[in-house]
């Protein structure tokens, strides 16, 4: 019989009960003519008005859907390829087949066109399983499309022949794939905004769908049998990279995990696993998908922002984010109320304030602007209970642990979502005056934004509570507002009262991240065939960057300095990762000595290994060969091994401490001479308190950056000390 695992979920917001980012049609007015006396607010006027004349003679900017790519500078922001890019190195991905375990796919969309694609390559095994319109026909992009539904079918029972199929009628795996691999799409946007070019980080790879995940069932969406047959049938099928945007629970031991499971056998074969970290953030120890031999992928933004800013009556202009596809009916100024002030007679106040389902009075809100509370339900039905209500638009404030990190929402009525800050702002304004009034204005996009690269306060974080010692999560990458594919059979919210079709969407969490690093490994994967996974793993790790696009240290969603345990070690850079110089390599042996070391049996071992291993007599962990050095409890000196390999040209390395507070430091050798391709030398890193104190109020985080003057191989070293 097969057993559910119960929380095993979806990592994206929208499956989170906080819903997807959402798309928005961008409406133009067409009179320039003046504003109507009275209560009229003026910035309407003049805004429809730049929107005319954009839509007429052209904008100074041009905008592409899948801004994050020139974020990681692969290419200018006016469309350009960067001539030494990865993505030019690389051919864009041409060769390599990326795979994704998720909800499946929606054949039809454009970034799964074939147009200009040749043969598919002898090395695919695959196929596509119900090979029919209806269901999901190949072609020589999407190559192959294959569905697990054991688990699923044993706790929700016998499916429709029209549902058994890889189908994506939930949106969630056409947007994860084509992130990770779509085709370029010219003249892509949601709903008008964000207008340009998609692409997917390997726009040339080939892609396969495993649909592992499907409608919830008692909150049940993927189960562990169908995880492990789309990991075992992905690697019969010879796939080069899986991108995993799912996940279970916090303190899932890696012997009862699918996913590790899936993942090592994957591994084993070569694969690269890329794994979202989760959206339980912003606290501690909640970070998923843990495994060593995983690429554990956190969510941070990019400088691209929706902008609908919210204009009140005393002159205050509050900056928000929206995709709604629709305005407030008339230019001017309307009254606002906060939703607690609306409650319903049978509602509690607590709840009002969240604007859940039943909680607001028709006859209060009723022609008003109301203001919602961010948690427990999801951000765009705040706006619907809202709208229900009789309201004209709805405002949506984070509390403090969302911070500043704001979603756009394609609302289905004029909405904006405000940062903590603006948020407190707008409700004492509210609170001041008899008569608040305000309005809010039609979303526009906005490039070159700052700060950005800061962390989603949704983004889960560490400390890793399975092994300490191994940092989690490894990287950071885009995960907000991500513009990519999406399924054409259910609405950008994913709601039934929303019966909108649109080819692209706006998604949030880490569900979007995963795939944007997938992407980078088909591209690592191309230039470095024989690399192995650790190898391509180590050279994103150590090239990875820990400050912003002001060349400030990342900031958290409350803009408070970031540490490893939210970003790993740091935001991605793919042209960095190209050329690493040195990497910290990992057999399948060396993961199986670190089962052993962590005291599984000969039994559990073979659930790993598929066959008996001869366990080492003795192992410590603090020699097990991760990018990043963590001790989790300091109890006097502990010296870390560590072993590098170069991949580069022969040179001489250095090493450069940054010392952890009040942490002492050392490194022998403190120079490595590598004089071929492939010499591998040891190095041992010792670390010791330096006073009685230190470290004893939690984690203090330093580095040790490895350098030639060309290439800068970089490591966080996070240190705890032992608490009596």
């Amino acid at each position: 019989m097969c057993f559910p695992k119960l929380a095993l979920i979806l990592l994206s917001l929208i499956l989170f009960s906080l819903p997807s980012a959402f798309a928005i049609k961008k409406s133009y007015v067409v009179y320039l003519g003046s504003h109507v006396p009275g209560a009229q607010h003026p910035d309407q006027i003049v805004e429809s008005h730049y929107q005319l004349l954009g839509s007429v003679l052209g904008s100074g900017k041009q905008l592409h859907t899948t801004h994050s790519w020139q974020f990681m500078k692969q290419e200018y922001d006016n469309g350009v390829v960067i001539p030494n890019s990865l993505w030019k190195k690389a051919n864009y991905g041409a060769g390599v087949i990326i795979g994704n375990l998720d909800t499946g796919v929606w054949p039809e969309s454009k970034s799964f066109s074939d147009d200009g694609f040749g043969p598919v390559p002898e090395s695919w095994k695959g196929g596509c399983e119900n090979d029919t319109a209806k269901a999901v026909p190949c072609n020589r992009k999407l190559i192959g499309a294959k569905f697990f539904l054991d688990g699923y079918e044993a706790y929700a029972g016998t499916q429709p022949a029209d549902k058994r199929c890889a189908r994506d009628h939930e949106g969630h795996g056409t947007h994860t794939l084509s992130t990770a691999g779509g085709n370029f799409v010219a003249g892509a946007n949601v709903f008008g905004l964000g207008n340009g070019t998609a692409k997917g980080g390997s726009p040339l790879a080939r892609v396969a769908a495993y649909k592992v995940c499907w409608p919830p069932i008692d909150s049940n969406e993927c189960f562990d049998v169908d995880i492990m047959n789309g990991f075992e049938e992905a690697i019969k099928d010879r796939v080069n990279v899986l991108s995993v945007s799912l996940g279970g629970t916090t303190g899932e031991d890696y012997m009862a995990d699918s996913v590790a499971i899936g993942s090592f056998h994957a591994v084993k074969n070569g694969v690269v696993v890329v794994a979202s970290a989760g959206n339980s953030g912003p606290q501690a120890q909640t970070v998923t998908n843990v495994a060593p031999w995983l690429i554990t992928v956190a969510a941070s933004t990019i400088d691209r922002e929706f902008n609908s800013y919210v204009e009140l009556q005393d002159g205050q202009r509050l900056k928000g984010e929206s995709l709604s596809d629709t305005s407030l009916p008339i230019a001017t100024f309307y009254p606002i109320m906060s939703s607690e002030q609306a409650k319903a007679d049978n509602a509690t106040a607590d709840d009002a304030k969240l604007c859940l389902p039943g909680t607001l009075d028709p006859k209060m809100a009723k022609g008003k602007i109301i203001v919602c509370l961010r948690g427990q339900n999801a951000r765009v039905d705040k706006g619907r209970q809202a709208q229900l209500a009789g309201a004209v638009g709805m405002i949506l404030c984070n509390s403090k642990k969302d911070g500043n990190e704001v979603v756009a929402d394609a609302h289905i009525f004029p909405a904006t979502h405000l940062n903590y800050k603006d948020g407190q702002s707008l409700y004492a304004y509210i609170n001041s005056t008899s008569e608040p009034l305000g309005f809010i204005t039609t979303p526009v996009t906005n490039l070159n934004t700052t700060p950005a690269g800061f962390m989603a306060a949704f983004s889960s974080a560490g400390p890793n509570v399975i092994t300490p010692e191994i940092l989690k999560p490894d990287i950071t990458a885009p995960g907000v507002n991500i513009v990519a594919a999406y399924s054409e059979a259910t609405g950008p919210v994913d709601a039934p009262y929303d019966t909108r079709r649109i080819p692209f969407n706006s998604e949030s969490g880490t569900s979007m991240s995963c795939p944007h690093v997938a992407g980078v490994v088909g591209l690592l994967r191309a230039v470095h065939p024989k690399w192995s996974p650790a190898a391509i793993k180590s050279a994103i790790l150590t090239s990875a960057m820990t400050r912003d696009n002001t060349k400030h240290p990342m900031l958290d969603g409350s803009f408070v300095k970031a540490t490893p345990f939210q970003y790993g070690h740091g935001h991605i850079r793919p042209n960095r990762a190209m050329h690493p110089g040195l990497v910290y390599d990992l057999s399948v042996n060396d993961y199986l000595d670190f089962l052993c070391g962590l005291g599984y049996n000969q039994t559990l071992i073979q659930t790993f290994n598929e066959g008996p291993y001869e366990c080492p007599k003795k192992f410590n962990i603090m020699d097990f060969n991760y990018p990043s050095i963590t001790v989790p409890n300091l109890s006097g000196t502990v010296t870390a091994t560590r072993k590098l390999k170069n991949v580069g040209s022969p040179g001489t390395y250095t090493v450069k401490i940054r010392q952890p507070a009040g942490i002492s430091v050392s490194v022998e050798p403190k120079s490595l001479k590598f004089d071929k391709v492939g010499e591998e030398k040891s190095f041992k890193v010792t670390m010791k308190a330096k006073h009685p104190n230190a470290a004893k109020g939690g984690y203090v985080f330093g580095s040790m950056r490895w350098t030639d003057g060309k290439h800068y191989v970089r490591s966080p070293i996070t240190v705890s000390a032992a608490v009596a």
